[in-house]
Parts: structure tokens; sequence; C-alpha cells
């Protein structure tokens, strides 16, 4: 069987995906399964394993009648037996219908008449499990699996390299993601009252910083016994978080990343529902903003979610 998924959104939307994908093999462990991607989110098939080729395919640019024909005749080439979309828009099934694909699954909506099978939509729900309620078709109805990834060998060594280079091999670390430090986010006087009062609490326990963009190189200016750490791909990031014995994120591929390894993660959260975003795990607690902005979460709410007092 030859399965294709169309899977718009950005690297963290891949990532709730992957829960899908991998149930999809499960149950059909000699399928053929390629996805159709945006550019930008390539890079987190990296850390998958239950995929055979990435086609990429811009659905935000502004396409001309040619570029979707185009796209129409890699699709109809390869003789896909099933499409799965998780986009309910009418042009997109019509655009699988053309594409003369037999099993054509999405969710209901104005574009479902040009689907052959149509799921109801519970977009109230965790994201990873409306995503697998689009495999109901094939026979599939298991419960949500955990998310899970596949970091290379090499990406692992190169986490263990860096870990001894920063001091922290032996010790474990606190790791935190605050962004690029380009938006608001949350901000930095409040994350130095964290990461004080953590060190005061485990002197022993270091604070490592993604440094992602301005957020990591001002935080070290007000804060000059952190540590910083930089990962030039999704592989080398995973690891690096996989090492952790504690992630505190505000919302990003990092948070999901910190999920699918399954570190003990404390999520900062402005508007994004956490029902939708995080699963149910002990290993996963949201502190959601009572207005909506990340900025208005108290330092001292953060602090008892880490210590429990």
């Amino acid at each position: 069987m030859r399965v294709v998924a169309i899977v718009p959104g950005g690297i963290g939307n891949q990532i709730l995906f992957f829960a899908t994908l991998d149930n999809l093999k499960r149950h059909y462990p000699n399928a053929q399964i390629d996805v159709v991607v945006e550019p930008q989110s390539k890079a987190a098939y990296l850390v998958s394993k239950s995929f055979h080729e990435v086609i990429t395919f811009d659905f935000q640019d502004r396409n001309t009648l040619a570029d979707w024909g185009n796209f129409v005749g890699v699709i109809r080439d390869r003789e896909f037996d099933v499409a799965i979309t998780v986009i309910p828009d009418w042009f997109i099934g019509f655009i699988l219908w053309l594409t003369g694909i037999p099993v054509r699954i999405g969710y209901q909506g104005k574009g479902s008449v040009f689907l052959t099978h149509h799921i109801l939509l519970k977009n109230s729900q965790y994201m990873a499990a409306m995503y697998l309620d689009l495999l109901q078709p094939l026979g599939i109805k298991s419960p949500v699996p955990e998310l899970a990834i596949n970091i290379p060998k090499l990406d692992l060594d190169w986490a263990l390299n860096e870990q001894k280079r920063l001091g922290i091999h032996e010790t474990g670390y606190i790791l935190i993601y605050g962004g690029s430090g380009e938006v608001d986010n949350y901000p930095i006087n409040e994350w130095q009252q964290i990461i004080q009062e953590c060190q005061r609490r485990q002197p022993n326990l270091p604070v490592v910083v993604i440094n992602d963009g301005t957020f990591g190189r001002s935080l070290l200016e007000v804060l000059p016994g952190i540590k910083l750490v930089s990962a030039d791909s999704i592989g080398k990031l995973a690891a690096i978080i996989g090492g952790a014995s504690l992630m505190l994120s505000i919302n990003g591929v990092p948070l999901q990343l910190s999920v699918a390894v399954q570190t003990y993660t404390i999520a900062l959260l402005g508007t994004a529902d956490p029902v939708k975003l995080l699963p149910q795990s002990e290993k996963v607690l949201a502190i959601q903003s009572p207005t909506g902005e990340i900025a208005d979460i108290s330092p001292q709410v953060v602090l008892q979610k880490i210590w429990g007092s």
C-alpha cells in the first residue's frame, strides 16, 4: 500500500503528526508512506522513523494554476493508493480528486465532497489525537500512542560531547527555551528570578539556555553563571533536550521535542490551549497565563511547579 499524507504547518505540527505515521506503520508495516510538507518543515523528518519520502510544496505561496498542475502531476506519478489530508479545505480535496487516488481521507467540511471518507473534526482535543482520527477509515482505532522520535546516533554523540564541554555530563541540568528574543516572549527579568532561585536551591544543578536568536545572549548578560548551547539541527536539539533533568519552555518546537523524548517539562503558555497542545502526562505540566499574555505568568507560579512549594 502506498500512502501520501498532506501535512502543512510548522515543525511542531509535524512532530504532533508523528504518532499518526507511527500508528499507520505499526498496523501496515509494509506500507510506503510519503508526506507532503512545506519546505521549512522538512527538517522535522530527520527524527521520524515512519516515512519513505518527503515531498515539499509551499501551500502558503501564491501558487499559479501551473504550480498546482505540477503538484497534481507529481502526486499522480507516484500512484498512491491512499491520501490523507489534515486540511479541511475544499480546494485541497479537489486537488486530491484530480490525482485519481482511490481512497481520499480528510475531515468533514466544504471540501469533503471530493473525499471518499470524511471524519468529524474534533479540534478541541489533543492535536495528536485529532490527527490520529484520520486513520479510522483504514480500520485503525487505537488509543493515541506517546509521541516518539528517532534521534540519529551522530546527534546523540554530539550532545554527549557538548555536555562534556559544558561540564554538565555528570550533574544533569535544567534546560530553558525562551524563544528567539525577537518577539514578545517571557521577560528576561522574570527568567532571571526563576533561574536565581533554582541556583539557590540546587547550586550543583547547572542551568543551560538554548541560544536561539538574542534571548540566550541577553540572559547571559544578567546571569553570567548560566551556560549556552546552540544546536544547528533538529536532531542535535532533541538530543540535548533528552539529556536534561528538567525543561522549561515557551511554546515552540523545543517544547514538542521535549514531550517526544519524555524529559520532565514545564510549559509556559500564553494563548495556546494546553489541552490541544500537550498530552496528559505526569511528565508534562502546563502553566497558562490568566490573561493570555505570557508575561503575566508569575515567576512564583513557575517556581511552585518546579519545587512543589
